[in-house]
């Protein structure tokens, strides 16, 4: 009976990776930004979320917007985990796409000459996965804080999106 859990816990990961993945495309695509080099970092990012889903270190995911001249942030989207795993769940799985477009609307269009950047942030005691290096986030001091709820699901492995826009 583990072992059914420990595959349909590596499959929720995979699942919550690749959905919290494609919300953060969806977030850069539909704010007018080019999604050239995350899709091209697709996999790198998988591995990663993956690997720290699967032992529970990972926290969030980060996208920060800002322009590149002020190096002001513009927006930031974050996506948090939520472990909320049973061997005993109803199977259930599902993605609120609806609801992160509204948000996105709401958000705004950015100019195209805003940049992106793609960050996690890990509990302590995280394995190293080759590649990934620290980073600091931006401050969102002067933001407010918009939460959109849970935004993915899979088995009570969960993420909510929230995003910081200025007042």
């Amino acid at each position: 009976m583990s072992t059914v859990s420990v595959n349909t816990y590596t499959h929720s990961a995979t699942y919550l990776a690749d959905n919290m993945l494609k919300s953060v495309k969806d977030i850069i695509v539909l704010s007018g930004l080019d999604p050239t080099t995350f899709v091209g970092d697709w996999e790198f990012y998988k591995t990663g979320m993956r690997t720290w889903l699967q032992s529970g270190h990972l926290e969030k995911v980060v996208l920060e917007v800002f322009d590149p001249v002020t190096d002001a942030l513009i927006v930031r989207w974050d996506i948090e985990v939520a472990y909320g795993w049973s061997a005993n769940g109803d199977g259930s799985f599902w993605t609120d796409t609806d609801q992160l477009r509204y948000a996105i609307k709401k958000s705004g269009i950015h100019q195209s000459r805003l940049r992106y950047r793609f960050i996690v942030t890990r509990a302590a005691g995280f394995g190293e996965v080759a590649g990934w290096a620290p980073a600091t986030l931006r401050s969102t001091d002067g933001m407010v804080r918009q939460s959109l709820g849970t935004t993915v699901e899979h088995n009570g492995l969960g993420a909510s999106t929230s995003y910081y826009r200025r007042s």
